[in-house]
């Protein structure tokens, strides 16, 4: 009987597996044609059926910058895309192949210059997908000229955001660590299943914030359940160990980021909450989504604090954090609480997804780009707390946004993980972590 949920999630991963398969062969290869005659040679226009495109997001801090003009060359083809309100430009090109995209600075609002004025040409290489997104860092010619505490102050706040938004998604692995010892590889995928749930309902089927967010958090819920009953804790009983284990999620890391591709496709889409205002807080500029993502942030956090000081089942998380089977011979079901916490995690996650969504957007990659610094901030923090993992988030999301102020932006997760590295040469267990002796 206990064979039954393992062959149970095999068969449904088998037929997902399938089912894609046969989708993409049917609009592969498509109905054969009886004709010999060859078939013309397609005539470049503006409309292509088989579409490439690079495209990407300006911005100005967190603020979309409409109206900017982006060049696209190459291939004997030229276009200009122009950024919408929501900051997003498109061009579809010909075919594969080779192009170069040019940021027009002219065209930048007032006060606003590349972050790189020398470096305002990127080259693309369409081959392997059918879209490419490129980056321009742009700020405000202003904050150059200013007092240097004003922009450190600017990108304390940016990564303030950043590091809550983290501690959701850290907390869920740091409660899945101390309760099972499991280290979930497709923690990041759950990151993307909220951003993209959140996208389907809030934008594409138009639902109103709140109830989009609700049923986000339920569907959530229901993968931390399923992950659970339906393979972990059959995994559990049949005694596999936690390094296979993890190498099941890394299995289910891989199966469902690439089910999200399928279904999604490779764009950067943009979620649709209505709050695009800005509010100022001294030199601070900051977006009303960002103040709201940051309290409920907080807020969230307390309650998981809350919950896991004050509350019985809290409790007992704790102990069977701390042991197991001494929790066990107390009385307490710890397979309940394990259900509890993969359930807790999972809904964490999927808030932190959407957060993560309205800061950075959506896209089908957008967990596992984070999920190395999700990974970073549990372990700076102390492995298996959930303490821990609010503090790390808090030290990998600050010292990101504040070390653009002297280094590229491209190298700022270098800069974090670096300083891991660093905090554990010194305390191998991590900021709030205990001692513990091996053998």
């Amino acid at each position: 009987m206990r064979r039954r949920p393992i062959l149970a999630v095999i068969v449904a991963m088998l037929g997902v597996i399938v089912s894609v398969g046969v989708l993409v062969l049917s609009v592969g290869l498509g109905p054969a044609s009886a004709s010999t005659e060859p078939a013309p040679t397609p005539t470049p226009t503006s409309d292509f059926t088989n579409t490439f495109t690079i495209g990407g997001i300006i911005r100005s801090g967190d603020d979309p910058l409409e109206g900017v003009e982006v060049e696209v060359e190459g291939q004997g083809f030229s276009e200009v895309g122009t950024t919408g309100a929501d900051g997003r430009w498109a061009v579809s090109v010909p075919s594969a192949g080779d192009y170069t995209a040019t940021l027009l600075p002219d065209t930048l609002p007032e006060g606003v210059s590349p972050r790189d004025p020398d470096n305002v040409t990127r080259a693309v290489t369409l081959g392997t997908t059918n879209t490419v997104n490129v980056l321009f860092p742009t700020g405000e010619r202003e904050i150059v000229r200013t007092n240097i505490a004003d922009t450190i102050l600017t990108r304390l706040v940016y990564g303030l955001n950043f590091g809550l938004l983290l501690a959701l998604g850290a907390i869920g692995i740091s409660l899945i660590y101390g309760t099972t010892r499991l280290n979930n590889f497709a923690h990041g995928e759950m990151v993307t299943f909220g951003g993209v749930v959140f996208f389907f309902f809030g934008t594409v089927l138009n639902m109103p914030l709140i109830a989009a967010i609700a049923v986000t958090l339920v569907l959530s819920a229901f993968t931390g359940y399923a992950q659970d009953a339906w393979l972990h804790k059959p995994l559990r009983r049949r005694g596999v160990g936690l390094v296979q284990a993890m190498i099941v999620t890394i299995g289910l890391s891989i199966l469902v980021r690439y089910i999200v591709l399928f279904f999604l496709g490779g764009n950067i889409e943009t979620l649709d909450t209505g709050l695009t205002e800005t509010v100022s807080f001294g030199p601070v500029t900051i977006t009303v989504a960002s103040v709201v993502s940051m309290i409920v942030s907080a807020v969230m956090l307390a309650l998981v604090g809350l919950f896991l000081t004050r509350t019985r089942i809290g409790k007992a998380t704790r102990a069977v954090s701390d042991n197991a089977s001494l929790a066990a011979a107390s009385g307490i079901n710890v397979d309940r609480i394990i259900r509890i916490v993969w359930v807790m995690a999972a809904t964490l996650t999927g808030l932190s997804g959407i957060l993560y969504g309205i800061f950075r957007q959506v896209n089908w990659n957008m967990g596992f780009q984070i999920l190395l610094l999700l990974f970073a901030a549990v372990t700076l923090g102390g492995l298996g707390s959930a303490f821990g993992a609010l503090v790390g988030s808090l030290i990998i999301g600050i010292v990101t946004e504040v070390s653009t102020v002297w280094i590229p932006n491209d190298l700022r997760y270098a800069v974090a993980l670096l300083i891991l590295i660093v905090v554990l040469l010194v305390r191998p267990q991590g900021v709030l972590g205990r001692k513990e002796r091996v053998g």
